[in-house]
């Protein structure tokens, strides 16, 4: 009757105004003189929410001043992880390429369910901000794939065992894939495997590791520490991949800045010490 349709159309007025539009008057008056169904008006509603929803991102700072953790709330990579450096390395991932075309951006990297984009200056973030949201929410928008060569799969970190690892190498990807990685993506970032030899363990830091200040840190203190603990063939760690020519560059230029401020970040000690160091 008159009275449930005027009661609908106040609902949808109300819903409108929950979702920060305007409900004018002729709206309702619309519904009140044309006495849509249940099925019709329930139609309407679904079709505006969805029209006005919009993809939630929450930012996380990392201990990389110019790198910044994103989580869109939804799956990123599957299984893996892809780090891209160069605009180049961006064309097989249509977010990562759209991510690059913004000024000021060097690395895009993505995990399970968080990407992290590292800028060439960490005070562009509030600039660029804007256009980086805009660009994950056109994505998924889209609903394209996150890869678009069929060949591009995402890197396992090296950390899968092999048949022909031996009980040292089985150790070793084991520690990084169950102790060390967890930690390293909860700061935007990923460490993988690269190879054993002489009791050296072979690693290259990715995404917000990469240029970080406290890297040598977490590699020395944290990393090298557990696997020479836990292993007692482990000798030491070094760092390899373009990660480590990146992050004495960085190290370079902060000298040069003779910055004040600390280069240790004080949260990856505690997770250190978390870890029992």
């Amino acid at each position: 009757g008159d009275d449930k349709t005027t009661i609908m159309a106040s609902a949808f007025c109300s819903l409108v105004h929950r979702l920060g539009g305007r409900a004018p008057c002729r709206i309702a008056k619309n519904i009140s003189t044309n006495h849509p169904s249940e099925k019709a008006f329930s139609l309407m509603s679904r079709r505006f929410e969805l029209k006005h929803r919009q993809l939630f991102v929450q930012t996380a700072p990392t201990p990389n001043p110019k790198s910044m953790k994103l989580l869109p709330g939804k799956p990123v990579l599957k299984d893996g992880t892809l780090d891209f450096q160069t605009r180049e390395e961006a064309k097989v991932s249509p977010l990562a390429r759209n991510i690059f075309r913004i000024e000021g951006v060097e690395g895009v990297f993505l995990g399970p369910d968080f990407l992290s984009v590292t800028m060439k200056d960490e005070e562009l973030w509030p600039e660029i901000q804007a256009e980086v949201y805009t660009a994950i929410r056109e994505f998924y928008e889209d609903g394209k794939p996150i890869l678009e060569d069929s060949f591009a799969k995402p890197n396992d970190a090296g950390t899968t065992i092999l048949e022909g690892d031996d009980s040292t190498v089985i150790l070793i990807k084991d520690l990084l894939e169950t102790r060390i990685r967890p930690t390293v993506q909860e700061d935007g970032g990923d460490i993988a495997y690269r190879g054993y030899e002489n009791g050296i363990v072979k690693v290259e830091l990715q995404g917000s590791c990469v240029g970080c200040p406290s890297s040598s840190v977490t590699l020395k203190q944290g990393v090298q520490n557990m696997l020479m603990h836990y292993i007692p063939e482990v000798m030491g760690i070094e760092e390899v991949g373009g990660s480590s020519s990146r992050n004495e560059e960085g190290a370079e230029d902060r000298t040069a800045k003779k910055e004040e401020e600390p280069l240790i970040d004080q949260s990856q000690v505690d997770k250190l010490r978390d870890l029992g160091f």
